[in-house]
């Protein structure tokens, strides 16, 4: 009799181990875990969104103003087009910079990529956006920030140091941009909105949905006068995670509100590559984000510039943090 009670609850626990398992795969792969609804500026609303500022050089162009209506109205699916992928567009100058010649750029944007030791990607990534940008008729330069030092990586370091030196450069709206995604879609405007916006917000890594309604990372444009107003970026976030999460909260305590475009704009891949050392840190670093934040950001920053180069395809600058 003992026997059988044992054999019988043994079976109802191997029955309950089976659905727990079943139930953990199908909420693992199926996409309604995501945050499948979320607002977004649809299609007909993005020119309207986008935010006219340039550098001084470009409002001296005596030319008429470009226009982008048929660029976001027809928006297409890009990534498969091999040229994209092949030889360089004409017109880009020293230091990773393009600006139309036939019509007086509306937008202008500092793309901010912080590296170091991925040259493969660097290679996939210069070649096709600066074929995909110039086809947005925005005025651009990409600013490469290379940590130098053998220090665990310290990404958001690196985009305060970058955003410092387009500031310099007088660019009004900052693009922080990792070398490793690459946008799908043509009507992805490279341009800043009055709302800081999280421009990758369909990933083929994440299925092309939305983890959750938080996520703030990967590809971010938000002007230059937010930026320093939320102080930056904490530069205590050395090694992979939490810096993203850290920089939305920074937003959120100040009431300033992200936006998103519509998923058909917003459709990035992601390329390949080995993972960075996590933060062990960086859950405790994130309790305190909003406490630290008028302390640690642009006003703390700290490096050396090791040197500054106009490259034929962007602004490298090498430095230790």
């Amino acid at each position: 009799m003992s026997v059988r009670l044992w054999l019988r609850s043994f079976h109802i626990y191997d029955l309950l181990l089976s659905i727990g398992l079943i139930t953990l795969i199908v909420y693992l792969c199926l996409p309604f875990r995501f945050a499948s609804h979320y607002d977004y500026i649809e299609g007909a609303k993005i020119e309207e969104a986008l935010l006219p500022q340039v550098t001084r050089n470009v409002s001296l162009q005596e030319v008429f103003e470009c226009t982008y209506t048929e660029i976001i109205s027809e928006n297409r699916f890009v990534y498969n087009l091999a040229h994209y992928h092949e030889a360089m567009q004409r017109g880009v100058r020293p230091g990773g910079e393009f600006r139309p010649e036939g019509c007086q750029a509306r937008y202008s944007t500092a793309i901010i990529v912080p590296y170091r030791q991925r040259e493969e990607q660097l290679h996939a990534f210069l070649t096709y956006m600066h074929n995909y940008l110039p086809q947005q008729l925005i005025h651009y330069r990409i600013f490469l920030v290379e940590q130098f030092d053998h220090k665990p990586f310290n990404r958001a370091m690196l985009f305060n140091i970058g955003a410092q030196v387009a500031a310099e450069y007088g660019f009004p709206c900052l693009i922080l941009h990792d070398v490793d995604l690459l946008p799908l879609n043509s009507g992805q405007i490279y341009a800043c909105t009055d709302r800081p916006r999280h421009m990758c917000s369909a990933l083929d890594h994440w299925r092309f949905r939305l983890p959750y309604r938080g996520l703030f990372g990967g590809v971010v444009a938000i002007n230059t006068a937010q930026f320093q107003q939320i102080n930056g970026m904490s530069n205590l976030y050395h090694g992979w995670g939490g810096e993203d999460d850290d920089l939305y909260e920074r937003l959120q305590a100040l009431n300033i509100d992200i936006c998103r475009f519509a998923m058909e704009f917003s459709e990035y891949t992601m390329l390949k590559h080995k993972p960075e050392r996590p933060n062990a840190n960086r859950v405790a670093l994130l309790r305190s984000a909003t406490l630290r934040q008028h302390s640690d950001g642009l006003n703390s920053l700290v490096y050396k510039e090791v040197e500054r180069r106009m490259h034929s395809l962007f602004t490298h600058i090498l430095v230790e943090t």
